[in-house]
């Protein structure tokens, strides 16, 4: 074979391989996927509601009040010669202790001239009584029957009253002379914490000049802002002794977590708050510097504090997480796997829940989780669903499966 034959079969042969590999691919059959479905409901969380009684907590916001605020004021004028230490901002004194003592000596001589012009008033009356009996005698005597006017000023009764007249405006004087006396001494009225002074030792004072400020330390208010509609909810205390509803008191900035000061609801202000039209109520809270138990915290007055208002017990409502009301008070519900939307009655609501008279029942499985899509009847389910089952399982047909399993 010559050289000339052997290229050329050797062409025929790459060829022919060529044009089999070619008829190979040609002919190779696609793998194909088939598309899996799965149908799914949303997952949710869900709360079991009951029915049953509760009693509501009210929180608001207010100041601390004192229950007793007087401005000290003299009386009388003078000037201070005494001063107590312990009437200073800060201070805190007794009932009765003395405060401050205006120079009495000329408040004293007073008193002492009016006592004299009493004894001259009793003397004159003992002198005129002495004149009448005289008078008596002698009408006696004359043994003549006269008018009882003329009796009267026979026996000197116009000048015996005037006597005794004298007597008693004397007395009043001498009255009048001692209590301006005791009026020097400025004393505490009650157990008090000292605010504010505005004299000092030497200070010349008249009557009417404010000498300071104090507020009784036995119990402060706190002013509460509440809704209108709460008010029915809530109890005063009264003059039988019948306690209002109690109250805790917080101060978030000045306390500890966890401190609060116990009280109960007083009396109800008869106007509504300026600005807000809230209503305003009195909490009263006793021994508030803590005199009687110095583990508690103590109440600042003018401060800004939160209370929590025990209300009345509600009988027979489910209490309900706020945050799980829906929009136009309604709330959704699970029932047979299928969303329901259930519009509610709320009889009541404070901070936190809210207290629902009528729309669900014992028992109701109430949706906590937030849903995209909120559809009457949607199908909602508690876990992940693995049982589900796919319409068609999702394949791969390789060309030995083909040969394999005889798939054309």
């Amino acid at each position: 074979m010559n050289k000339k034959k052997t290229i050329l079969l050797s062409l025929g042969i790459l060829l022919l391989g060529a044009g089999l590999t070619a008829l190979i691919f040609m002919t190779e059959p696609e793998a194909e996927r088939t598309g899996a479905t799965k149908e799914t409901a949303m997952l949710v969380e869900v709360t079991q509601v009951e029915r049953t009684d509760h009693r509501p907590t009210i929180v608001a916001t207010g100041t601390v009040q004192p229950s007793k605020n007087v401005v000290l004021s003299s009386q009388v004028s003078g000037q201070i010669v005494r001063q107590y230490r312990d009437f200073a901002p800060g201070g805190f004194v007794k009932e009765g202790e003395l405060l401050l003592q205006i120079d009495p000596a000329d408040y004293r001589n007073t008193l002492e001239l009016r006592k004299s012009d009493l004894q001259q008033a009793e003397a004159q009356l003992e002198i005129e009584q002495g004149r009448q009996d005289v008078a008596r005698k002698g009408y006696e005597l004359v043994d003549e029957e006269l008018g009882e006017m003329n009796e009267g000023l026979v026996l000197r009764q116009p000048q015996l009253n005037s006597v005794k007249a004298q007597v008693e405006a004397a007395e009043a004087a001498v009255n009048q002379a001692r209590v301006n006396l005791q009026r020097t001494q400025i004393r505490a009225p009650f157990d008090a914490h000292i605010l504010s002074r505005n004299v000092n030792q030497g200070s010349q004072v008249n009557a009417g000049d404010n000498l300071g400020r104090i507020v009784g330390t036995d119990e402060y208010w706190v002013e509460v802002n509440v809704p209108l509609s709460n008010l029915r909810w809530l109890s005063f205390s009264d003059e039988e002794g019948v306690s209002g509803s109690k109250v805790k008191i917080r101060d978030r900035k000045a306390w500890a977590d966890g401190d609060y000061r116990e009280g109960e609801l007083y009396k109800l202000i008869g106007a509504l708050q300026n600005q807000t039209r809230l209503a305003r109520v009195l909490v009263s809270i006793p021994d508030p510097l803590a005199n009687e138990n110095d583990t508690l915290p103590t109440l600042i007055i003018n401060a800004f504090v939160e209370a929590e208002i025990e209300a009345e017990r509600i009988q027979d409502v489910i209490r309900l997480n706020r945050d799980f009301v829906r929009e136009g008070e309604t709330v959704w519900v699970m029932e047979d796997k299928k969303l329901q939307i259930r519009e509610v009655d709320i009889l009541f609501e404070d901070a936190r829940f809210a207290y629902i008279r009528s729309g669900l029942q014992e028992g109701d499985r109430v949706v906590k989780t937030n849903l995209a899509t909120i559809t009457e009847g949607a199908p909602l389910r508690l876990e992940p669903d693995t049982t589900s089952q796919e319409s068609t399982a999702a394949r791969t047909v390789t060309p030995a499966q083909h040969k394999k399993g005889g798939l054309l």
